[in-house]
């Protein structure tokens, strides 16, 4: 259980952005609003930077190997310095939120979370959200998408992984050897003396390669609140066999786009593609971002993708008046 309620007691955040280029690194003026939200008894934390005058709000979740503040740097202020309102949220299990006593967190909770997150934003504020996911926080946001229905106005990832199909599921996990060994043994997670068993990311999935810089990786893994975190087993055996609310065939609820990073050594273009190719409802786009890792820390990869993003909301939304310029 996480006990840190606010990132100013959690230094790994600072040492990983000091990798980033030097605009994207947080003075204190930078900083987000940070703010708990309940849900089912946890106390879930968030990074909000308001934009009252925004034509949208951007919800960013992450992955099995980050958390919220590190999308607030890469992405969530960036975009915040261009007009858009964000908030990043710590899924059960990450970053500084404080799991509830007892509770044996599984991704339908993530997906449920997420939705009621979405839900309870409309309900105090009509402007449209918009929802970006980190790396597994991709298709979570389909998820999302899914079950809110025509409550999402865009959905942005990187990347969205279908881990029913057992070619993405075998490339995902540590090794493909690993994967078909355990793989068949997630099973026991729905046990009740097996699932609270815990497992270190780094041996589940291809952790060492969320980055490509091999300093920024050594402290992200030091973190055991993103890339050094571990999960019960329940919540993996839920994370690689998924239920769909609605097939990718039948999707009509919003507009995709994937940002890819050009230099992923984790999760090829393939892999997303398999997925996003059987969307045939609405549009789906595709960005490359250059140079960028799984993580992106690498320009030009970051101002592209806050390039991209910016002009998937103003096309989405018919405003050309929505700024598309790069971080200041």
């Amino acid at each position: 259980m996480q006990t840190e309620t606010t990132y100013r007691n959690q230094p790994a955040w600072s040492r990983i952005q000091s990798h980033l280029p030097e605009r994207y690194r947080f003075a204190e003026a930078d900083l987000p609003t940070e703010e708990t939200w309940n849900w089912r008894g946890h106390r879930i934390h968030l990074d909000r930077y308001y934009r009252p005058d925004a034509p949208a709000r951007v919800v960013l979740f992450h992955g099995v190997g980050t958390n919220g503040r590190q999308m607030s740097t890469i992405l969530g202020h960036p975009l915040a310095q261009s007009g858009i309102e964000t908030v990043s949220v710590d899924m059960p299990g990450y970053g500084v939120t404080e799991v509830a006593p007892g509770a044996n967190v599984t991704y339908d909770d993530w997906v449920q979370a997420g939705t009621d997150f979405v839900e309870a934003e409309l309900a105090r504020d009509p402007r449209p959200i918009f929802l970006y996911g980190l790396s597994a926080g991709g298709m979570l946001t389909y998820h999302v998408a899914s079950r809110s229905r025509a409550r999402v106005s865009g959905i942005i990832g990187m990347t969205f992984l279908d881990l029913r199909n057992r070619d993405v599921a075998l490339g995902a996990t540590l090794t493909p050897w690993l994967g078909r060994i355990s793989l068949p043994f997630l099973g026991l997670g729905k046990l009740p003396g097996l699932r609270a068993l815990k497992l270190p990311m780094r041996l589940v999935g291809k952790m060492h390669k969320l980055v490509n810089d091999k300093a920024t990786m050594r402290d992200m893994l030091k973190d055991g609140t993103s890339a050094g975190n571990w999960a019960s087993l329940s919540f993996l055996q839920d994370f690689m066999t998924p239920q769909f609310d609605v097939e990718p065939e039948d999707f009509d609820v919003c507009p995709v786009l994937l940002t890819q990073p050009a230099e992923d050594r984790w999760t090829p273009l393939w892999m997303a593609t398999s997925f996003l190719d059987r969307i045939r409802r609405v549009p789906v786009q595709q960005v490359m971002l250059e140079n960028a890792s799984h993580y992106p820390i690498e320009e030009p990869g970051l101002t592209q993708m806050h390039d991209a993003v910016l002009g998937f909301i103003r096309q989405t939304l018919g405003k050309a008046d929505v700024p598309v310029q790069a971080v200041a």
